[in-house]
């Protein structure tokens, strides 16, 4: 029987292994899972105790169109009833805390914005119409700030799209264009965020464990603490996988492969090299560079090296795409997050007093004239699947740590933990802040790659999922190339694994199409309408 290999284990490779077995037949003995950390989920992760604090670097926001996610998660059981499907769990938890989003702006005065306007000119709808239309060819190495005027930069419309996705001004106008186009039918719910799922808890523990559960019971091996540092590729002009080598324990090994073996690769990784601090700690960024994920991609592109003697930059980027695109711009791709613990309810209760919504239900809060560019979030409680009924967890964001703060002057990225929650705090005016800083637990997290996917970029700068000539070998993940979809999402994860799963097994069942609300006039016409108000 054929086997196959599994580089990483975030949710693209977890996904990879269940389609393996899913559509492709495969008998979960036959699929191994490796993995250079400790534990399984990637990006996806989540951890802690109500005494240590719980971390989470992030949360990812789902949409009613992630077909790829819903497909693959309506087949793996919930943890908590597994009568029930995890998607099934996801749209009955939207149903009960679904978000509506009363305070999505707060300015510097600490006064909650009207943002049923976006905020635009005429030349911002027309300069924003443009950018949507132009091929996407054409925006080869161009910025967002290419593309639109300084005002742009002002408007409710920008502080709201940049602080849930997670742009900055210097990033790819490929990257944004298609995010405009993807999430269209979201205009109009936009400054309600009304039209954003979540999952019941965390996405570790709401996608991950139970996930890695079905596997796990299927007969898959996950084996942990061992890092991927090459493939052996055959001579010749067809791209063939002929053995791994790993270590493992101080040891290295390789495992040849048989015929029709298969090799699925998660090339870089948003999350490698992230550093954490603590509440009177800050976190060191880590440059060294040294992650598995990338040092792996960085070996088998030079083997597939472009013509630099051709002027198409897919050419010159090589068949395995270019890593030094996404991992070489540190500056330009890092942000800090933090999570807060605290037993005392006092800042859940004035927030939602705050916000004039309920913990769960608020969505996101921005403070848009913040040198950070900090944004909060209230989750429903409990956030983690064993957290204590007295014990309540929040989570923020800035995008813009190398800014001094505008009452703790210093950069984010030099903070503690409890220095960003002072922060907040005093751009809220809550009187209460010395009681909520004395009893809160702050874990900050500084991740230099966190937005790499999102840096300027131009076509072949990505692998494709299969590349052309491939026989056995795949690229799974944020960093290999989905027409059409967006990149920082499960979704886009999830995709490029059945892509690859159904690509290289020639398989009838392909993914659903990319969901595009721009070709539907209703979709289109609420858009305008949504830009147009006043």
């Amino acid at each position: 029987m054929a086997k196959a290999y599994l580089v990483g284990s975030g949710v693209a490779a977890l996904s990879a292994a269940a389609f393996l077995i899913r559509e492709g037949g495969f008998v979960g003995a036959d699929v191994v899972v490796l993995e250079e950390q400790d534990r399984e989920g990637g990006s996806l992760d989540a951890a802690g105790s109500p005494e240590a604090g719980y971390t989470m670097r992030g949360g990812r926001m789902f949409e009613i169109h992630f077909d790829c996610t819903y497909d693959l998660l309506g087949s793996i059981p919930s943890l908590d009833d597994p009568s029930k499907s995890v998607t099934e769990d996801t749209f009955a938890f939207h149903e009960d805390f679904a978000w509506d989003d009363h305070a999505r702006l707060v300015d510097a005065a600490g006064k909650v914005v009207d943002t049923h306007s976006m905020g635009f000119s005429e030349r911002d709808r027309l300069e924003l119409v443009k950018c949507v239309g132009t091929p996407e060819k054409l925006l080869d190495g161009k910025r967002i700030t290419d593309c639109f005027s300084e005002g742009f930069f002002r408007t409710n419309f920008w502080w709201m799209w940049c602080t849930t996705f997670a742009f900055e001004p210097w990033h790819s106008a490929i990257e944004f264009r298609r995010y405009l186009n993807r999430f269209v039918h979201l205009f109009k719910t936009f400054d309600s965020m009304s039209g954003i799922y979540r999952t019941r808890f965390n996405q570790y523990d709401s996608i991950v464990r139970p996930l890695s559960k079905w596997l796990t019971e299927q007969g898959v091996t996950v084996q942990l603490d061992t890092r991927v540092t090459d493939l052996r590729l055959a001579d010749g002009d067809a791209l063939t996988v002929e053995a791994l080598t790993w270590t493992r324990e101080g040891r290295s090994e390789e495992t040849e492969l048989g015929p029709g073996d298969l090799v699925l690769v998660t090339n870089g990784s948003m999350t490698a090299d992230s550093t954490l601090g603590s509440t009177d700690t800050a976190p060191v960024l880590n440059t060294s560079g040294d992650a598995g994920s990338w040092r792996l991609w960085e070996t088998l592109a030079a083997k597939r090296p472009g013509r630099s003697d051709r002027s198409d930059r897919s050419d010159r980027s090589g068949l395995l795409g270019d890593p030094s695109v996404f991992n070489s711009s540190v500056t330009d791709s890092t942000w800090a997050s933090f999570t807060v613990t605290t037993k005392d309810p006092t800042f859940f209760e004035l927030m939602e007093k705050f916000s004039g919504s309920e913990a769960g239900k608020g969505g996101l809060i921005t403070f848009k004239d913040s040198n950070w560019l900090l944004t909060i979030v209230l989750n429903h409680q409990p956030h983690f699947r064993e957290q204590p009924e007295d014990t309540f967890v929040w989570w923020g964001y800035g995008l813009f740590p190398d800014r001094a703060g505008d009452f703790v002057r210093k950069p984010m990225r030099a903070c503690t933990g409890r220095e960003i929650l002072d922060e907040v705090l005093q751009h809220l005016r809550f009187e209460e802040g010395p009681q909520i800083l004395d009893h809160s637990i702050v874990v900050p997290a500084l991740m230099p790659y966190i937005t790499s996917q999102f840096l300027v970029r131009s076509s072949g700068d990505r692998p494709q999922v299969v590349p052309e000539g491939s026989t056995n070998l795949a690229f799974i993940g944020q960093y290999a190339e989905v027409p059409d979809d967006v990149v920082f999402t499960v979704e886009y994860s999830v995709r490029t694994a059945w892509t690859a799963v159904a690509q290289l097994l020639g398989l009838e069942r392909q993914p659903p199409p990319v969901y595009k609300g721009g070709h539907d006039p209703k979709v289109l016409v609420e858009a305008l309408q949504t830009m147009h108000r006043r």
